[in-house]
């Protein structure tokens, strides 16, 4: 994972192996503000996990950040939901920018969903 952006408009970094140290790594080099985040949201996925005898909190935290890596690998798509984010904390729910920007929200995180469903 160490190949570095040439493409304007390719990934920063290769899409990383859905295993809890190579989503690490991968969002350290894309986003490193997020790496307490990530590491709490495990922490409460494995204690989820022994809790209720299942796998499946442990699962949803991968694939959760699965996504977040990949919209961050694409610069320009992780500028449009930043966005589109700040737009809806901003803005009235009445106000049709609102609506344009959530539907922007869930479209990046669609087609991120998409990308991985077809790997």
């Amino acid at each position: 994972m160490s190949a570095q952006h040439t493409d304007p408009g390719g990934p920063l970094i290769p899409r990383p192996e859905r295993a809890p140290a190579a989503l690490r790594i991968a969002l350290a080099q894309v986003a490193p503000h997020r790496l307490t985040e990530m590491e709490e949201q495990k922490d409460e996925a494995i204690s989820l996990a022994a809790r209720t005898d299942s796998l499946g909190p442990i699962v949803q935290f991968l694939e959760s950040w699965a996504v977040v890596i990949e919209i961050a690998r694409f610069p320009a798509v992780a500028a449009r939901l930043r966005s589109a984010e700040y737009a809806a904390q901003v803005l009235g729910r009445e106000d049709p920018a609102w609506q344009a920007a959530m539907e922007e929200i869930r479209t990046v995180y669609l087609r991120a969903r998409e990308s991985l469903a077809h790997e």
